[in-house]
Order: C-alpha cells, then sequence, then structure tokens
C-alpha cells in the first residue's frame, strides 16, 4: 500500500454540511485548525532530532526553541519532567515552563517487549550514569529514566542504537511502541508466533514522515497467545490470534479502544486477518485516523471518537474499499483466555526450559538493578528477557536446574516469582514524583499499601487476584477503568480548610480474562473517595466485604457491581 498523501487534495474532497469542520483530511482537507496542528505542519517532529544533536545538545537546555521543547521532542521519547517541589494543587493552574524542569523523562522504546541482556545491561548503564538510577517499567512495555540532560541525549542516542534500541516515536502524534505477547515464540500453549509481524510494522512503518502527523497517538497490541495478554482491548488496533474454522491460525482485529477521560472499549470489526496481511490492515488502520481522525480539537482526537460515530461496520467498509482494496473474510471471536495473561511465576517453554515472570514493585527499579538482572541472567545460562503490559518482566530459556537458585537471587534484587496477590496485580504511573500532569503521589503510595496489605491480610485466602491500579491523574495511564479496583489521583478536603492527596475510586472494571468473558469498565460510585494516608484500610475493609458476601464462584468484578454502595464505603 502506498504512503503518498495525495488522496487528501482538496479537490477529492466530497461535501460537507455546514457544521464546523472536524479537521479531517480526506474531509475537510489539511489547512491546520488549532496550534498544534499548524507546528506539526511546519516542520515533522523527526526533524528536531538534529537540532538536538547539533544545537541543543552542545548550547544547553535554554537554547531550546519553545515548541521544539513541549512538542517535536515528545518524537524521540522526551518529555520535560516535574520541577520537584511543586504540590498537586498547582498542576492545572501553571504554566508548563513554571512546572517543568530542565531535565528529560527518556522513554525506550521496545517493540514486543524483547529484550537481550546486552540491551538491558545498556540501558542500566546509561541510567546509572545519566538518570540518577532511576528506571521505570511502564505499562506499555517501555523503560523509562529520568534526570536526563539534552547535553546527553546524543550519546544516549549512541548507546541505544549500538545494540539495537531506540527512542523514536516512543511518544507524540506518531505509531507508538507496538505490543506484544512477552512469551512470544516459547510458550507451549501459544497460537502463533507474532514476532516477525511486529519486525515487519516497527521496520517499514516507524519513523517515516508519512505516518509521523497523527491527529493524536496511535496505540497497537499484537499477540497470538490464548491469555490474550496486550490489554487488546484499549489499544487504537488490537490483533488477537484466533483459529478459524476453515482459514487455519489468524488474528481477530479490534479497533478504536482508549481510556484516559473519555473511556471507550475497542471493538470487533469481524474480520479474519491473515498473518501475512497484517502489516498491510495495520497500515489501513492507521491511515484511515491520518486521513480521517478529527484534528480540530485534542480531546476529540483519537480513533475512538471517529469509531463512535462511524461504528465497526463502516470502519471495515471504508478500511477495505478505500485502503485494502479487497474484502477480508469474516472471522469469529477469540476464546476466552483460560490463564492469567501476566505471566507471573514459573512455565515451561515448548522447547523444554522455563520461563520465570517476575514482579517489581508497581513496576519501580533501577539501573543497579537492571545491570544486576542482566549479569544474573547470563549467570543462569539465558541471554533473553522481556517487559511486560502490566509492569512486569519475563526471564528466558532457564534450564530446571536452575529455575530454584535464580528465583532464590531474583528475590535479593526485590523481583518476586512468587508474590502475594496484590504485589502482583497492583501497577502504578509516573505521579507526581516526575510528571507534570499528575496531582498526586502514585509509586510510593502504592508501595506503602501493598505492604501494609500483605500483613493485614496474610494467611486470608483470596480467590483470585485483585487488581490494583493507582493513578496520580485523570489521563489513565495506569488503565483505572479496567481494574477490579482503580484510584484516580485527585486533592481532597482534610476537614481543615486545607487539602490532602486522595483518589477517586472505580471498582469492577477489567478486561477479557480468566473468569470473566468481555472487557468491561469500573462503576464509579458517587462521593467514593479516599485518602492517600486511608488506601490500605479502605481496600483492606472492601476485600473483606467482597470475601463475606461473595457467591461460591463470584468474582470481585461481579461482587462491586451488584454490592450496595454501602458495602463499597
Amino acid at each position: 500500500m502506498s504512503l503518498n498523501l495525495a488522496e487528501t487534495a482538496e479537490a477529492a474532497r466530497p461535501a460537507r454540511p455546514a457544521s464546523r469542520p472536524n479537521g479531517q483530511w480526506k474531509i475537510d482537507g489539511t489547512a491546520p485548525l488549532n496550534g498544534n496542528e499548524e507546528w506539526k505542519q511546519q516542520d515533522n517532529g523527526l526533524n528536531v532530532r538534529e537540532r538536538i544533536e547539533q544545537v541543543y545538545s552542545k548550547n544547553g537546555f535554554a537554547s531550546i526553541d519553545g515548541t521544539d521543547l513541549h512538542g517535536r521532542f515528545r518524537w524521540w521519547g522526551l518529555y520535560t519532567q516535574r520541577k520537584p517541589g511543586i504540590d498537586g494543587g498547582k498542576t492545572a493552574t501553571l504554566e508548563p515552563h513554571e512546572l517543568e524542569d530542565e531535565y528529560f523523562m527518556l522513554r525506550v522504546r521496545i517493540d514486543g517487549g524483547q529484550l537481550t541482556t546486552g540491551q538491558l545491561r545498556v540501558i542500566g548503564e546509561i541510567s546509572q550514569e545519566f538518570g540518577r538510577d532511576t528506571a521505570d517499567l511502564t505499562d506499555r512495555q517501555n523503560i523509562q529514566l529520568h534526570w536526563v540532560r539534552v547535553e546527553d541525549v546524543p550519546e544516549i542516542w549512541r548507546r541505544l542504537e549500538a545494540v539495537g534500541l531506540g527512542t523514536t516515536e516512543a511518544c507524540g502524534d506518531v505509531p507508538r511502541v507496538v505490543l506484544g505477547s512477552p512469551v512470544a515464540g516459547i510458550a507451549l500453549d501459544e497460537l502463533i508466533d507474532p514476532t516477525e509481524t511486529i519486525a515487519e510494522i516497527t521496520a517499514k512503518y516507524i519513523g517515516v514522515p508519512e505516518l509521523a502527523n497523527l491527529p493524536r497517538k496511535f496505540k497497537t497490541a499484537l499477540t497470538g497467545h490464548p491469555s490474550q495478554d496486550v490489554v487488546h482491548e484499549i489499544n487504537d488496533v488490537g490483533f488477537v490470534a484466533v483459529d478459524h474454522p476453515e482459514l487455519g491460525i489468524g488474528y481477530d482485529l479490534w479497533v478504536g479502544g482508549g481510556l484516559s477521560v473519555s473511556p471507550r472499549l475497542g471493538e470487533r470489526l469481524g474480520v479474519f486477518v491473515r498473518p501475512d496481511k497484517v502489516a498491510d490492515v495495520w497500515l489501513g488502520v492507521v491511515s484511515i485516523f491520518r486521513d480521517y481522525g478529527y484534528r480540530r480539537l485534542r480531546n476529540k482526537a483519537r480513533l475512538k471518537f471517529l469509531l463512535a460515530d462511524w461504528g465497526p461496520e463502516k470502519f471495515r467498509q471504508v478500511l477495505e474499499d478505500e485502503y485494502l482494496h479487497e474484502a477480508l473474510p469474516d472471522g469469529p471471536p477469540a476464546p476466552t483466555p483460560t490463564r492469567q495473561g501476566d505471566h507471573v511465576g514459573v512455565h515451561k517453554q515448548k522447547d523444554g526450559r522455563f520461563y520465570i515472570g517476575v514482579t517489581p514493585f508497581v513496576g519501580r527499579v533501577s539501573g543497579t538493578v537492571l545491570t544486576a538482572l542482566a549479569d544474573l541472567l547470563e549467570k543462569h545460562g539465558s541471554t533473553r528477557l522481556r517487559t511486560t503490559p502490566h509492569q512486569k518482566i519475563v526471564l528466558l530459556d532457564i534450564s530446571e536446574e536452575n529455575v530454584e537458585p535464580l528465583i532464590t537471587a531474583l528475590d535479593a534484587l526485590g523481583l518476586e516469582a512468587r508474590p502475594s496477590l496484590f504485589r502482583r496485580s497492583t501497577i502504578a504511573c509516573t505521579g507526581i514524583e516526575f510528571c507534570k500532569l499528575a496531582i498526586v503521589e502514585t509509586k510510593q503510595t502504592a508501595t506503602d499499601a501493598v505492604l501494609e496489605l500483605e500483613k493485614r491480610l496474610a494467611g486470608i485466602e483470596v480467590p483470585h487476584p485483585i487488581s490494583l491500579h493507582v493513578n496520580g491523574c485523570p489521563n489513565s495511564c495506569a488503565r483505572i477503568q479496567t481494574a477490579d479496583i482503580g484510584l484516580k489521583g485527585q486533592l481532597l478536603p482534610d476537614g481543615a480548610g486545607g487539602q490532602v492527596p486522595g483518589f477517586q475510586v472505580h471498582l469492577g472494571g477489567g478486561l477479557a480474562s480468566v473468569g470473566r468473558d468481555e472487557a468491561g469498565l469500573g462503576r464509579t460510585v458517587r462521593g467514593l473517595k479516599v485518602t492517600a494516608d486511608d488506601l490500605a484500610d479502605y481496600v483492606e475493609r472492601l476485600v473483606r466485604r467482597f470475601l463475606a458476601e461473595r457467591g461460591d464462584t463470584e468474582t470481585f468484578a461481579h461482587w462491586a457491581h451488584r454490592a450496595d454502595e454501602e458495602a463499597l464505603q
């Protein structure tokens, strides 16, 4: 399929009613309708790399053009981080330059989560040398570093790219990292290995100017594993392995998922995508977003809003007629998962060796831990690992005799293969420590709550993991609407005229999983909020009520949706 943008010419536009244009290139033309669209057209975000290398890294932070700093830098995985000491009450009142420090968050792009120990060691060394030993595993399989100076960015890129990594389009209005099954190519029960397909998409289409000006970010998920381990329902496009009764193994196509302040679950288009057609179909979907996505208002610019207006039938028709120029066969939905998709614990590989999924505390690690992990893996005969969409790490190719010694050594690094249910199922976003959008602290708050819950609920049998997702603002980077217990950061009255950090509570959300046939958003109860200091008390109270009131096979999510409001307080 051609990436030519000639089809957006104004001469070919169909007539639009007299209502205000939405900035859809194929309907309204490409004239920019807001400031973001203007600077994206004036100079492609990819072009800022040369200025970073040749100008900004040599002349320092003060030399950076404001539009580059707050816009184009994101195309290369760079955001300014929050200045220390600014409380959450000022997040919405200060300008970006007042909130930001002269340091950057740097996001290392890890498509499919696939890493070697050599690559991991380089990331760890970069963290230690240039990032004050910071490192966070994200819930999109990336690794984020902090305290990065613009002067050091070219050398960081050189080291990353020397081992096959990079930061290209890790942020920005572009195709972000491609989520892939962390057990691709190794799991006994895998239907198909998507590794080559992910590589094809990234090699052809990441970093190309024709796809580097989308209405907003574009998120992709691709899995061949029956646990559906890539949260496909909340991505702009998702491919989920399915066994077609006549056509064999391929993928079920989902589009239009996304959370943030206007959550919407993706929908099936009802088609079957052959493995050799995935890259073409992916390009078709992202091109629809580029050409028909809403660009006038950024809060309406995600693909989910276009799908909501079009519906899956029209979306499929446009995809087939205008972009693929062929019909896709109808296809069945993938079966409900029969096992948990975070891959924590010890599991046998198809080659007889084992993979081990380990849990750090809410994704927080360090450069020291990453380099030590690389050494530890190599000492135990492995050179491969994976990051996951659940802030976990999966270690591959472990021989049976090395499993238990490795688990013992991992415990000393704070990476548990047999964590408590709460440690296993808790994730947290970056929070106010580094994020300019955050209102409250998240990482330490979640860690403290989990440690307390492990003590208070020790010996109590919980029938399944109860997910606890902690977010520092309304944007849902930690997927609060699809957690059993989702917490949206906000400031709450302290009863004495002041404010304290706290959370609005969402209950009973989740994606398709063991015990849940389909995804659903959490329930909100008017006035149901909890302070950060009371978080452990609240979760303990909620879990004990669930255990006392649940039916024989009832999940927490089902109970939370049927329970009286009083029981959820």
